[in-house]
């Protein structure tokens, strides 16, 4: 009996030793957006113990003696940022043929700038849309360790890619192919089953897939559907199975329609979506990535012999109708996420998103849930990110002036934390 009065004894020390050495971090604000959602609040102080939101409440209250305080005048608070697709380990404009010369781990060094760019700019998680085998996955471990400066990292690592599509090594020639492969494309239902549970074994946090024709990629087989029924389906089916969600890169709108009836959870891009499509998507509770500023970043580079004539005849296909799935979404009902495709366009020009979804239909608060509580949502994460609330992670960021008037605030954000530490 002495013997476990001696050990409950020192557990309760050991957990007091814990809390006295627990920070506390309080903040002063003189605007808070706690959720999209609800109205804006006044000013207001933000308590955070280490990673976590503690309380929120009006006006300004006295911080303990040992807490951090920061006062961030009369700047609004709110909800750190998400965006469901970044290439943190590329940039725009280089050529195809890198892939021959530079090493994976030379994607490791881009993606540290680019990961604290990216955090930078307001984006607190990203959803890394695929990768070299092990870097977006060491960046994940890097930033989630406070090693390197950066966002909380979803990542999917490779794409799965039907054998010459989007996503495989193309352009080159085929024993260059082989030795360039990373094991990712699949053809038929067992196979693309096996793929799936390959990437999760490498430790994919989610499972990529190029369901249609790209338009940056060597292949010229134009923007439709790419895997069969059964294969989608069996992509679908077997990531579910192991707790993992997919998302489909897709153009054409019959792809985009298969991969909704598969049950891909996420279309990013969506660039043709139709109505048939968009009721698909709208009944099986998929989401719509639209990824505009990509679109941005291609047309700033077009005729400028970037790109190749492949990719420039695919390039003219698409312009014409960025923007016009956003609007059908809405008037559906399919819930619109936000996604940027970084690294077509410069790292910390994500927040240009926000004013093109307003241009395409949606309110500056739809805008802005699509990067918060809507964008947590399709994660499967919004009991942790997207909204300011006790229990919550403390990853928020701070704007001049009201969002909510002026959407563009967004692409200028002034102070950023993510998991309970401040960006430098």
């Amino acid at each position: 009996m002495r013997t476990i009065g001696l050990v409950a004894a020192a557990t309760l020390a050991l957990l007091g030793a814990t809390a006295a050495n627990a920070k506390t971090t309080v903040i002063y604000a003189g605007r808070v957006i706690t959720d999209a959602d609800k109205p804006t609040q006044g000013p207001s102080t933000i308590v955070i113990t280490d990673d976590r939101i503690t309380s929120i409440t009006a006006g300004r209250s006295a911080a303990p003696a040992d807490a951090e305080v920061i006062d961030l005048g009369d700047k609004t608070l709110l909800p750190g940022l998400i965006d469901l697709h970044v290439h943190l380990t590329g940039d725009p404009g280089g050529d195809y043929r890198s892939e021959a010369v530079d090493p994976d781990e030379w994607g490791v060094v881009v993606g540290v700038k680019n990961a604290g760019i990216t955090l930078r700019a307001g984006f607190t998680t990203v959803r890394e849309a695929g990768s070299a085998q092990y870097s977006a996955f060491s960046l994940r471990r890097g930033t989630a360790n406070g090693f390197i400066t950066g966002p909380r990292i979803i990542a999917a690592g490779p794409a799965l890619s039907i054998i010459g599509g989007h996503g495989d090594v193309t352009g080159f020639r085929e024993d260059v192919h082989d030795v360039l492969d990373q094991g990712y494309t699949c053809t038929g239902a067992l196979e693309c089953a096996e793929k799936v549970r390959k990437a999760s074994r490498a430790g994919a946090d989610i499972i990529k897939i190029t369901a249609t024709g790209g338009v940056l990629s060597q292949q010229g087989r134009g923007l439709e559907g790419h895997f069969t029924s059964p294969e989608l389906q069996s992509i679908a089916d077997t990531a579910h199975s192991l707790g993992l969600k997919v998302m489909a890169h897709a153009h054409g709108a019959r792809g985009i329609e298969a991969a909704a009836t598969a049950g891909i959870d996420t279309i990013d891009h969506g660039t043709f979506a139709d109505d048939t499509a968009l009721k698909v998507m709208k009944a099986k509770g998929t989401y719509l990535v639209p990824t505009l500023m990509a679109f941005e970043g291609i047309r700033e580079r077009l005729g400028k012999g970037i790109y190749t004539p492949t990719v420039e005849e695919k390039v003219r296909m698409t312009l014409g109708s960025v923007g016009k799935a956003v609007t059908r979404a809405k008037a559906l009902g399919v819930p619109v996420a936000f996604g940027t495709d970084a690294g077509v366009f410069e790292h910390g020009r994500n927040g240009g998103e926000f004013a093109l979804l307003v241009k395409a239909g949606l309110t500056s608060r739809e805008a802005l849930a699509a990067a918060t509580t809507v964008a947590a949502k399709a994660l499967s994460m919004e009991s942790e990110i997207g909204r300011l609330a006790p229990g919550m992670s403390a990853d928020m960021i701070a704007v001049s002036g009201d969002p909510l008037a002026d959407v563009t605030a967004l692409e200028k954000v002034e102070w950023v934390m993510v998991r309970g530490r401040i960006a430098d």
